[in-house]
């Protein structure tokens, strides 16, 4: 007797028509908008973890630990500005909004900073007394939205930063829910309480680098020019854009790449549009360099940075300086699986961050709801915070001691190779066992 079974086989998913894809399809059917959402990039893209510090043995001769120091301070802005940054590290707490953030977030972040000997900034939506009242050394944003905005804030400020885009979103403006617009909120930013509010995507008042230079001048004279002006961009054009904003007159450049967070703007944003943190970094040092400016105006590099390892190879790559937002507020206690029973009601689950511009964060960090801000302690914050940063610290003192340098600074590209042909090209630094990157001068490939 014949089996007529059709044989059984495994059935496959479409490696172009995956579960996510599926899901934002039907999500898009149902609702007819598209996607907003919080915490970056969740795609995987070439990064700091694609490259290895190689170490000192024969040829290179390693610093003993307990008894060779290993300096990590900067400054920033000494070029044009009478008081420059002075900072103990070289990891910075990237700009959050009041609004996006708590107000005691934003002081934890203050507290953090300050404790650490870093700088912390205000981000959109202006500056709170708390935060200025806890930050030893606070950077004001100057957005195109100009939410919150006013001379006397930029008078009490310790260096100005005129953002020009962010990684995540560059080109395009972020939105704050009205659910998060509280009296506060709508108060700070002279906006209706309870309505979304779209940021610009670019400044009113200018349109180019001529502009540009004009109102560094301009910000200069409310100053005294007395604090640095930095300029924030994304990581679109990195060697042009540092360029400009170099002959426009920035005593520091703050690049952004697409691994970092933002409050909200559209998914298809996040994900697909911008350069990885990775592939920006080299095109604005190589700027940096043809105008003699490397180490005159200081590089700031943020978008996915999360370790002290992350820390040293955005150093050994040129930057002076790191900044970070999503693993502050990690630290801080944000996304603690503690809570996971609060984030499945909400629709997602802790490390995913899509609640983040939703404002009902059980963690109480990025919500304006009183009840769920009362959860969070900001002097406990501020502690874990600088606890933290001193990781970061000392895990990227070990890796310089391991090469050979006294100070952070002094690490360069050639004790990095790379893992992966793409981040050796990305980075310019020789694939593992060779001596060779795609592209190197004089290869011919």
């Amino acid at each position: 007797m014949t089996d007529n079974k059709i044989p059984t086989t495994t059935p496959r998913q479409s490696a172009t028509f995956t579960a996510d894809v599926n899901s934002d399809i039907r999500r898009a059917a149902a609702t007819g908008i598209y996607d907003i959402r919080g915490g970056g990039a969740k795609r995987k893209v070439p990064s700091f973890d694609d490259l290895l510090f190689m170490g000192a043995s024969i040829s290179r001769y390693p610093l003993e630990g307990y008894r060779e120091k290993c300096e990590t301070n900067v400054t920033i802005g000494g070029l044009n500005a009478s008081n420059p940054i002075e900072l103990d590290i070289p990891i910075t707490i990237a700009g959050m909004s009041f609004g996006a953030l708590s107000g005691p977030a934003k002081e934890a972040l203050g507290r953090g900073a300050s404790m650490a000997g870093t700088s912390t900034t205000t981000g959109d939506g202006g500056m709170t007394p708390e935060e200025r009242g806890h930050s030893n050394k606070l950077v004001y944003q100057y957005l195109p939205s100009r939410y919150g905005m006013n001379p006397d804030d930029l008078r009490k400020a310790d260096a100005i930063e005129i953002v020009v885009g962010q990684g995540a979103k560059p080109g395009g403006g972020g939105m704050l829910l009205g659910q998060k617009i509280s009296d506060r909120v709508a108060h700070m930013r002279n906006l209706p309480k309870g309505i979304d509010q779209r940021s610009a995507c670019r400044h009113p008042d200018w349109t180019g680098p001529d502009d540009l230079e004009i109102k560094i001048l301009e910000l200069r004279e409310i100053t005294g020019w007395k604090v640095p002006i930095y300029v924030k961009v994304a990581g679109a054009r990195p060697y042009y854009d540092v360029t400009l904003a170099i002959k426009a007159g920035a005593d520091a450049i703050v690049l952004d790449g697409m691994q970092g967070g933002t409050a909200a703007t559209q998914d298809v944003f996040i994900e697909h549009v911008g350069q990885p943190t990775l592939a920006i970094i080299r095109p604005a040092v190589q700027a940096l360099q043809d105008l003699g400016m490397h180490r005159k105006v200081q590089l700031i590099l943020s978008g996915g940075i999360r370790s002290g390892a992350d820390v040293a190879k955005a150093m050994a790559l040129g930057a002076d300086a790191v900044a970070i937002g999503t693993a502050a507020l990690i630290a801080l206690g944000d996304n603690d699986p503690k809570y996971e029973a609060e984030y499945n009601k909400l629709g997602t689950t802790a490390g995913a961050y899509d609640d983040w511009h939703e404002g009902r964060d059980p963690a109480g960090i990025t919500t304006q709801d009183p009840e769920l801000m009362a959860r969070f302690d900001p002097i406990e914050g501020g502690r874990r915070l600088r606890n933290y940063l001193k990781v970061m610290t000392l895990e990227a003192q070990t890796i310089a001691r391991a090469c050979g340098k006294n100070h952070l600074h002094n690490l360069e590209p050639e004790d990095l190779v790379a893992l992966t042909m793409e981040a050796a090209a990305m980075a310019k630094v020789p694939l593992c066992g060779t001596d060779w990157y795609p592209g190197k001068p004089g290869t011919g490939f």
